[in-house]
C-alpha cells in the first residue's frame, strides 16, 4: 500500500509546475488585474464625462450638428477626390507601362480580348461579304432591270 501511495506522490511531484510556470502565471494574473482595473476606470470616466457634457451637447446641438454635417461632407469630398485621383494615376501608369511594352499585370488579358475582337470583326466582315453577295443576287432576281 505504501508503494502505491508513493507512486501517486511521484506522479504529483512529476506534474508540479516549475518556477518559470509559476512566474508566468503570476505575471498573467497581475497584468490581467491591471487591465481589468484600467477598464473600470475607463468606463467610470466615460460615464462621468457623459453626465457632465450631455447638457452642453444639448445646448450647443443647433450649432454643432450643422457644423459636423458640413465637416463630414467636406472630408468625404476630399477623400473621394483623393481616391479618384489615385485611381486615375494608377490607370495612367498602367497604360504607360502597357504602351511601352513592359507587360504590367493583366496585359495578357487585354491582348487576348483585342485578339478576340479582331477575330470577331474579321468573321463579321466575311459573313457580311457572303450575305451581301447573296442579297445582291436576290435583288437581281427580283428586279432584273435594276
Amino acid at each position: 500500500m505504501a508503494d502505491r501511495n508513493q507512486g501517486v506522490m511521484g506522479r504529483i511531484n512529476e506534474n508540479a509546475p516549475n518556477s518559470t510556470q509559476v512566474l508566468g502565471f503570476v505575471t498573467l494574473f497581475v497584468s490581467g488585474a491591471i487591465l481589468l482595473f484600467l477598464t473600470g476606470l475607463t468606463v467610470a470616466g466615460t460615464m462621468v464625462g457623459m453626465v457632465l457634457l450631455t447638457p452642453l451637447l444639448i445646448l450647443f446641438s443647433p450649432i454643432l450638428i450643422p457644423v459636423g454635417t458640413v465637416l463630414f461632407v467636406a472630408a468625404a469630398c476630399l477623400f473621394s477626390a483623393g481616391g479618384f485621383g489615385l485611381a486615375v494615376f494608377s490607370v495612367l501608369s498602367w497604360m504607360y507601362n502597357y504602351l511601352r511594352g513592359r507587360h504590367p499585370p493583366g496585359s495578357d488579358q487585354i491582348d487576348y480580348a483585342r485578339m478576340r475582337i479582331a477575330d470577331t470583326a474579321s468573321h463579321v466582315k466575311d459573313y457580311a461579304r457572303e450575305y451581301g453577295g447573296y442579297l445582291q443576287g436576290k435583288v437581281q432576281d427580283a428586279a432584273p432591270g435594276a
